[in-house]
């Protein structure tokens, strides 16, 4: 491959991700269109064993996102969440729900090692790292359960135990139940958000920010 080549193919790479992460609100894994609808049932959208990364003394107000770790619009939102937690954090809970899409060959078991993970108290850690090294493991057709497992022993987890976790059906099934809650609530792509209660239909971060304002107004 000549040099020149390796540069153009640079840059269109440049542009994709640009462009991604500019407009990832409005993609959905399934290809159908999301939209905005009425309030929805909050015993079905926030379980007593959700994640939270945040929570608030009162719980006021709930953001509540519904994601696939292998979904490319769910890591370029990634930050966007990460700046919504830093500026909304001490009067917002942030609720993570597991949504792995069939169509993505390791979602699930991305799911499964951070649940695993969130068993030994690094939830948090975990759904991080899967992000961060997204590029690694994310749209591959082979099982990445070795690349998981070493997250796990980088977050210096006990791995007999991390290995028996993510083998065991229970945690499967923990995954399953919160996808049987997203489709309940009518999610069919990866990110779908809910604030108050309210599904968001965002197609930028200011969308999210003004959900958040209006509930918090």
């Amino acid at each position: 491959m000549t040099r020149g080549v390796r540069i153009s193919l640079a840059l269109v790479v440049v542009f994709v991700l640009g462009v991604a992460s500019l407009l990832f609100f409005g993609r959905s894994d399934t290809g159908g269109e999301d939209s905005a609808g009425g309030g929805v049932d909050a015993t079905v959208l926030v379980r007593p064993d959700s994640h939270r990364l945040s929570s608030t003394p009162d719980g006021s107000v709930t953001f509540v996102e519904f994601l696939d770790f292998e979904c490319e619009a769910c890591g370029a939102a990634h930050s966007s969440i990460e700046e919504l937690r830093a500026e909304y954090g001490d009067r917002v809970s942030f609720v993570v729900r597991y949504f792995p899409m069939p169509g993505h060959f390791n979602g699930e078991r991305a799911a499964r090692a951070v649940e695993a993970a969130a068993q030994q108290g690094r939830f948090e850690q975990m759904y991080q790292r899967m992000y961060e090294a997204q590029a690694q493991w994310g749209e591959q057709r082979i099982p990445k359960d070795d690349v998981f497992r070493g997250f796990a022993a980088d977050l210096g987890l006990d791995l007999a135990a991390f290995d028996a976790a993510y083998a065991d059906p229970a945690t499967a099934a923990r995954v399953a139940a919160d996808v049987a809650d997203g489709q309940a609530l009518g999610v069919t792509g990866t990110p779908t958000f809910f604030v108050d209660g309210q599904r968001v239909d965002a197609s930028y971060h200011q969308d999210l920010v003004d959900a958040l304002d209006a509930a918090l107004g």
